[in-house]
């Protein structure tokens, strides 16, 4: 059995094709490119070729490297990439590209220093991005909602068997939908306030309700007769309104179940995931405060939420080493069966850092110290290969 935590030194260029039949296909893949900031950046590599402008170098840097990962990752699998506004707007064309931009998913906002960066000149920038696509739209099991974030007290009514629930209107609330639009989900259903049954077909006391908007415009329902007669006991017939504008409604019955899962938004706050300053605090905890700004495993975590619990998952620019970390902790967590795949090339610490005071030459010094501590602390073992690439 693989251990949770694998790392290798060496240029993810190489590295990646090597391992990907041992370790891979990936299911999840992510990407933490060195940023475009106007400092010099890793991977001075063999595919730039001619000294170019800092934009066209970093462009082919990311390419074929984005092509390695697309070869190597499921076709249920997504890739998620994080950049800042230097990039980002390059980095999505090229995505668009390598992966087509048939599968592009979203592009997300990460609140990852909600104080702001208070130096230079401009906005005190509070975000990066994330970047989602899949291998293949069609086949990709990326479940854009969690478990984590659903909250019992949006569910406030408890039925007579226990079981906690929330009312929805059955109509639909959207007015692209309407008898125009959908004119088979504009009928008439027959429900009591008194007993609170409902069915598409009239019954002693019951009353003929059609969809209406809260204007008094005509609406459509969401679900189809031959569901509302299926499950009648997941709706419920109620008075709404007072005195003259007092009419019969009806509601389904939305429960909270084991499992539940609730859709993500695009914006993810710090107070959800993590931010850089977290992410320092937990990097110090395992090996010290040797980064300035690594990702939080909150970032990382709820990626992993959206895949399988048994995901493959790759990070090709592996930095502090905060994706294995993260899959440790959310396999311990959910006793998922997720395995990590880290890769960082021998770059060398900057000199004075925090890191290189610390007595570590390079980058992926410190990625296989933190998945080493990792091992210790969390479990799930770990094993490293050094490549000659």
């Amino acid at each position: 059995m693989q251990p949770w935590n694998t790392f290798a030194e060496g240029d993810n260029l190489d590295v990646v094709p090597l391992l990907a039949p041992a370790y891979g296909p990936f299911d999840v893949v992510y990407l933490d490119p060195p940023y475009n900031t106007g400092n010099p950046f890793a991977y001075q590599d063999k595919v730039a070729g001619r000294r170019a402008d800092r934009h066209r170098a970093w462009a082919a840097m990311i390419r074929p490297r984005l092509e390695v990962v697309r070869d190597a990752t499921s076709e249920r699998g997504a890739v998620f990439a994080s950049i800042d506004d230097h990039e980002a707007a390059r980095l999505r064309l090229l995505m668009d590209e390598v992966f087509g931009e048939e599968n592009f998913v979203a592009q997300i906002v990460v609140n990852l220093n909600p104080k702001g960066r208070q130096l230079g000149w401009g906005f005190a920038t509070s975000h990066e991005y994330l970047l989602v696509y899949a291998r293949a739209l069609p086949t990709c099991v990326l479940e854009a909602s969690i478990t984590s974030k659903v909250d019992p007290g949006d569910f406030p009514l408890v039925a007579e068997d226990g079981r906690r629930y929330r009312r929805l209107p059955l109509r639909n609330t959207n007015k692209k939908f309407n008898p125009v639009t959908a004119p088979t989900m504009h009928f008439a259903i027959y429900g009591s306030p008194e007993t609170g049954w409902v069915t598409t077909a009239p019954f002693p006391g019951a009353l003929e309700i059609k969809p209406v908007f809260g204007d008094g415009a005509p609406a459509v329902w969401r679900w189809s007769a031959a569901k509302i007669d299926a499950q009648p006991e997941d709706l419920v017939c109620r008075w709404v309104g007072r005195g003259d504008r007092r009419r019969a409604d009806v509601f389904q019955r939305d429960w909270l179940h084991a499992g539940r899962r609730k859709k993500l938004r695009t914006i993810w706050l710090a107070e959800e995931v993590g931010s850089t300053d977290t992410a320092v605090v937990e990097l110090k905890a395992l090996v010290g405060h040797l980064f300035e700004s690594p990702k939080p495993t909150g970032l990382l975590r709820r990626i992993l939420e959206t895949m399988p619990d048994d995901a493959r998952v790759l990070d090709p620019f592996a930095g502090s080493g905060t994706t294995g970390h993260a899959v440790a902790l959310q396999n311990a967590a959910d006793g998922g069966r997720r395995t990590c795949l880290s890769v960082n090339s021998p770059e060398p610490v900057r000199t004075g850092s925090n890191a290189d005071l610390a007595g570590h030459t390079r980058v992926s010094d410190v990625t296989r110290a933190r998945l080493s501590a990792v091992a210790d602390v969390v479990g799930g073992g770990f094993d490293e290969f050094i490549l000659d690439c």
